[in-house]
């Protein structure tokens, strides 16, 4: 005797995310205006809301992070004769999408602009399609608890203890794909914590200027560091977010939490604005003009995710400029100024780390085969173009300091300048390290985080604190 139907739920089941909450996200990425046009959709009803954002941008049903286990029991299903359908209440042109792209499924019944085909609009639908227990039903989420009322046999995926229970009370549990727990090292990795070690720049123009900072400094600076942590960690959430697409075409970001579907956008979209709003009442305990640099730095992020980062060049100087913020929103926490050579280096320096960190993503992706970077307006034959430019502003920004170490300031704040000299070909050899590194295909990372994490990075950074050391202080004997 033949097997009754096997019906697939899609979001949260087959795959591991939600097509209505990318959908949106991808409609703020490429049409803003179109999401103010929300209401008036969802008025003629969630189908209709789901249709027209469908319609408004484009799906590609070849990089949705499929539920693996899953998936492969359907296509072992699929191969011993059994009749798979794809029944959910995502959009009809994105179900349809995805039964081509696996090529498994032999029908699908799906939202259709006028009826929302989810919880007991799917249980009758089915119902009169094929019977009372006359399928199967692989689901995931509460509302599936109405169709398995109708069902001969459920199939249980990516759901709670709790559920696959009260699915048992409807009927027979035929098998149960478990639910991976969300850790504290995905956690980890959705704020991006190994990437606050940048906001250690805040504490540089209070090196740099050898000061050694007051309780009331020390206190400040530490409150804006969470904070500019915060704020990083809700802007990474954001930019992951509206990056889903180039992310999973990335050989290395595809694993990101949001991209890989371990964590569901819905909480991205959650957690963002709660970490913006803590890292705004952490940077109010500071006084002076820090908040306002964190609002500006904030307010760039934002045009860097959503316009400038698929701007050639563009995007470079924009990066550069948001490390630079760091220096400037530290000293305006330490109530200080700002030299004009630090400033002037650290441009120089930034901009060519970014340059780095474009460089080998460019590279990444030429490895893999493409000809253009996706979400960017660079091609991967603009790799040695990109690589001449950062290892020029790279070495502008040893210049700079060369210059700085024969200005009068020098003379004022160390007791044998000349000794201060020896920092010029450290950072010459680091510059060129990190470079040698990204030719090489072994810059993974953020370029600063990459620094911290290398050994010769480290060292060099011992090198030169030493020499700074030394010329501040004086020869100890």
């Amino acid at each position: 005797m033949s097997q009754p139907p096997l019906i697939v739920d899609l979001d949260g089941t087959l795959i591991l995310t939600d097509t209505l909450h990318e959908a949106a996200l991808r409609a703020l990425r490429d049409k803003p205006a179109a999401l103010m046009r929300i209401p008036y959709w969802l008025s003629k009803g969630k189908a209709y809301l789901k249709q027209q954002l469908a319609a408004a941008t484009e799906f590609d049903a070849s990089t949705l992070p499929y539920n693996q286990n899953f998936l492969s029991w359907l296509v072992a299903q699929h191969k011993l004769g059994r009749s798979l359908i794809l029944c959910t209440a995502s959009d009809q042109s994105m179900a349809q999408a995805v039964a081509a792209h696996l090529g498994i499924f032999d029908a699908v019944i799906a939202s259709d602009g006028i009826t929302n085909l989810a919880g007991g609009n799917k249980a009758h639908a089915l119902e009169q399609r094929f019977g009372r227990a006359g399928f199967d039903y692989a689901g995931n989420a509460e509302p599936d608890l109405k169709v398995w009322q109708y069902a001969r046999r459920a199939i249980v995926v990516n759901a709670s203890a709790a559920l696959a229970k009260a699915a048992g009370a409807c009927c027979e549990v035929e098998q149960v794909f478990a639910r991976a727990d969300i850790g504290l090292s995905v956690w980890r990795r959705v704020l991006r914590v190994h990437q606050w070690m940048k906001n250690l720049l805040l504490f540089v123009p209070l090196l740099a200027a050898h000061q050694i900072p007051s309780t009331v400094d020390a206190m400040a600076l530490l409150f804006a560091f969470f904070s500019f942590s915060l704020c990083a960690s809700a802007v990474y959430i954001g930019n992951d977010l509206i990056d889903l697409d180039s992310d999973r075409q990335h050989p290395r970001k595809n694993k990101r939490p949001f991209a890989a579907g371990l964590v569901p956008v819905a909480y991205g979209i959650v957690l963002a604005p709660l970490l913006l709003l803590a890292s705004v009442c952490l940077g109010m305990q500071v006084q002076g003009s820090f908040l306002a640099w964190l609002g500006c730095y904030f307010l760039l992020t934002c045009a860097y995710s959503l316009v400038l980062k698929r701007l050639v060049l563009l995007d470079c100087l924009t990066l550069a400029m948001l490390y630079t913020l760091r220096l400037i929103a530290g000293a305006a926490a330490a109530h200080m100024g700002l030299s004009f050579w630090l400033l002037a280096f650290a441009v120089f320096l930034f901009l060519s780390l970014a340059f780095v960190k474009r460089y080998a993503e460019l590279e990444a992706q030429s490895h893999s085969g493409k000809q253009k970077a996706h979400g960017r307006g660079y091609y991967t034959n603009d790799a040695p173009l990109v690589q001449t430019l950062g290892v020029t502003s790279g070495f502008a920004a040893v210049v700079v300091l060369a210059l700085y170490l024969n200005s009068d300031a020098v003379v004022m704040l160390y007791q044998t300048p000349e000794f201060v000299w020896g920092a010029v070909p450290v950072m010459l050899f680091w510059v060129s390290w990190v470079w040698m590194q990204a030719h090489r295909g072994k810059m993974n990372d953020d370029p600063l985080v990459f620094a911290l994490r290398d050994p010769a990075s480290l060292f060099a950074g011992l090198v030169f604190a030493i020499v700074v050391l030394i010329g501040a202080r004086g020869w100890p004997w």
